[in-house]
Order: structure tokens, then C-alpha cells, then sequence
């Protein structure tokens, strides 16, 4: 979908050859395909149960209890909503909401689903009026807290069980958790190096230039103008909104785990909250893994391969996986079917490039 600018030409990027299309409907596929085989076959069979069983427990779940997961996961996505007007100024919360909803349902339906949950983000804001470079920095700033966050979780995870002496903390798992820690301190030491001084931007893209120069030699663009271009661009946003950015993301992620600990409780999983959110942590890592939508399947098999490794109940580790993840992932569909109605009524403005030219002409004539 796109919004056409106002010399005729389509908004977005261009139409794509029918090769491209075909290998886009071929991943799609693919990845549909592999969700639904690790729902169907994997949380079963890493859990050592049935999906009977399964069911059994999930049967018992009350009403009241699915209303306040339901009402869960909409605060959850209000808290996001302080990450993107952090991220966009001019964003308000109601607009951000449905961009967040809007976004994530197609995200949580296609593979590759941040792209296409991008997509969506740049056709809403276009229509509200916000610029391009506005909305793809934007991306630009809450895809970086989005890793950071999700690198952190599970590192914070295994580091707090590390400390509390926890005996169930497989060596492979400690040296993991080690690796996460350096891999996740050098991310974050780049990207502050990169904000913090224009020479270690510089010094940084140079760096990459020769590195992928030798591993991709057509390039549009060298690293080190993207590096000092993005800075340039992302230095700003950071610096005033930070906070609102930061504490939108620890809402978000706070407000989701207590929702699995309420999916843990109502099914019967028995494990000390440091387990839980080490759990959950692993499982929100890899919702990053873009070869099926938003991690489905992956996330769910090895988040019940941590719980029953840990010591939960087969069935009860199942369900709590499923109940969990019918929330949080396809409840936003409808939630985001509600997001574009919403926004097909939402008032719209022409972007800020099609007004700038009529008023620079008007200035010349005067």
C-alpha cells in the first residue's frame, strides 16, 4: 500500500519485478509453514506431552482470567506507545497506539514481519503528515532499543539466577549468558561511541567500509556516509527522548511478563520467578528471529524447552507457552484490524514534503 506523492509518483518504494514477488511468496510460505509445524509438532513435543493434554489445561483457564490477560496486552502496547512519541516528535499516544497494533498485526501475520510491519508504519504516518526522514529515523532509533532490550533481557536473566546460586544453570547456558554479555556490551559501546564523538562515527563506518568491501562490493552507499548520516539524524531524537523512549520499552516488557507469570499460575506451573522470567526472557529474544512471523513457533518451543528443563509439568508447561502466546501474538490481529479501522477514520494531511514546495514558490513570487 502506498500514498501517492503529489506529482503522480507512488510514495514508497518501487514496484518490485516478478521475480522478487515470487521469492517473497515462497519465504512466506515457507515460514507459515514452519510456525505452524513447531506449534503443532515442537511445543508438544519438547514439552514430552500431547496436545490433548494440553488442551485438558487449558480448558480450565476462567473467563476472568482471559479478560485480564486480554486487558494486559492492551496496557502493554500503551506503554510502546511512550517509545514511539519519544521517537517522533509530533506523534501523539492515540496515533502511536494504532501504528503499534496496526503495524504488529501485519508483522504477526508475515514473515520477514518487520518489514512489512514498517511498511504499515510509513503508509499510516504519511498519511498524518509526518516526513519521510521523520519516520524512518524513527525506525531507525526504536529498532536499536528494540535489540538492546532484548539482548538485555536474557542476559539480566541468567545473571540473576547466576547470583542468586541457582544449581540449574547449565555450563553451556552460563557460557551463553557470558557471550550475550560481551556481545550485547560491544552493541551498546558502538552505538553510544557512534552518538557520542563524529570521529568514532567516522572512525567506525571506515572500519565496516573495508570489512564488507571485501564481502560486497556493489554498493549505493559506503558505510561510513550511512554511519555519519544516521548520527547526524538519530543524535537529536536520542537526546530528548531517551527517557520517554526507555521507560515505554520497560513498561512494555514489565507488563508482559506479569501476564506470563498470570499464564504460569493459571495453568500450574510451580517455579521461582527468577526461572520464569529467564524463561520469558529467552522466549522475547527470540521473537527477533525473522524466518517465521515474529518468532512464532521458535519462540514458544524454546520457551517450553526452558520450562521443562527447569522441572515444570509437561501439560502445564504446554499450555502456559499456548495461553501466552494467543495473547500476546494473535490477539493483536484483531487488535490491529481495530488499529487500521481506526485509522481509515482518523483525519489526514499532506506530507511535509508536498507542502514545503508550494510554500517556497509562494516566498519566490513574493
Amino acid at each position: 500500500m502506498t500514498v501517492e506523492a503529489a506529482d503522480g509518483r507512488a510514495d514508497g518504494p518501487g514496484t518490485r519485478p516478478p521475480r522478487s514477488r515470487l521469492r517473497t511468496v515462497v519465504q512466506g510460505a515457507f515460514g507459515l509453514g514452519l510456525a505452524a509445524f513447531l506449534l503443532a509438532w515442537g511445543v508438544p513435543h519438547f514439552a514430552k506431552t500431547s496436545w490433548s493434554k494440553i488442551w485438558d489445561v487449558l480448558t480450565q483457564v476462567p473467563t476472568g482470567t482471559a479478560l485480564v490477560l486480554l486487558s494486559g496486552v492492551v496496557v502493554g502496547l500503551y506503554c510502546y506507545t511512550f517509545t514511539l512519541t519519544g521517537s517522533m516528535r509530533g506523534l501523539r499516544h492515540w496515533q502511536a497506539l494504532i501504528v503499534n497494533v496496526a503495524g504488529s498485526s501485519v508483522g504477526n501475520l508475515l514473515p520477514g514481519g518487520g518489514a512489512a510491519g514498517l511498511a504499515a508504519t510509513y503508509t499510516i504516518c504519511r498519511s498524518w503528515g509526518f516526513s519521510r526522514r521523520d519516520i524512518s529515523t524513527s525506525a531507525i532509533v526504536t529498532g536499536v532499543w528494540n535489540v538492546l532490550a532484548r539482548i538485555a533481557l536474557p542476559v539480566l536473566a541468567i545473571l540473576g539466577l547466576l547470583a542468586g546460586n541457582d544449581q540449574d544453570v547449565p555450563n553451556k547456558l552460563e557460557d551463553l549468558a557470558v557471550a550475550g554479555a560481551l556481545t550485547g556490551s560491544v552493541i551498546l559501546l558502538v552505538f553510544v561511541s557512534i552518538l557520542a564523538s563524529e570521529r568514532a562515527a567516522i572512525a567506525i563506518g571506515q572500519g565496516l567500509d573495508k570489512v564488507i568491501g571485501r564481502l560486497w562490493k556493489r554498493r549505493s552507499m559506503g558505510v561510513r556516509t550511512l554511519v555519519v548520516d544516521l548520527r547526524a539524524r538519530i543524535n537529536d531524537v536520542v537526546r530528548t527522548g531517551w527517557l520517554s523512549m526507555t521507560l515505554g520499552l520497560s513498561g512494555f516488557f514489565g507488563v508482559y511478563y506479569l501476564l506470563f507469570l498470570l499464564c504460569a499460575h493459571t495453568t500450574g506451573v510451580d517455579l521461582p520467578y527468577g526461572q520464569l522470567f529467564a524463561a520469558y526472557a529467552i522466549g522475547r529474544l527470540l521473537t527477533a528471529v525473522g524466518v517465521t512471523p515474529g518468532g512464532l513457533g521458535v519462540t514458544e518451543a524454546a520457551t517450553t524447552v526452558a520450562l521443562v528443563g527447569w522441572g515444570a509439568g509437561s501439560a502445564e508447561a504446554g499450555a502456559t507457552v499456548v495461553l501466552f502466546s494467543l495473547f500476546t501474538h494473535f490477539m493483536e490481529i484483531p487488535l490491529g484490524a481495530l488499529g487500521w479501522l481506526a485509522w481509515s477514520m482518523s483525519p489526514k494531511k499532506a506530507p511535509v514534503e508536498e507542502t514545503a514546495a508550494p510554500a517556497e514558490e509562494e516566498s519566490l513570487d513574493g
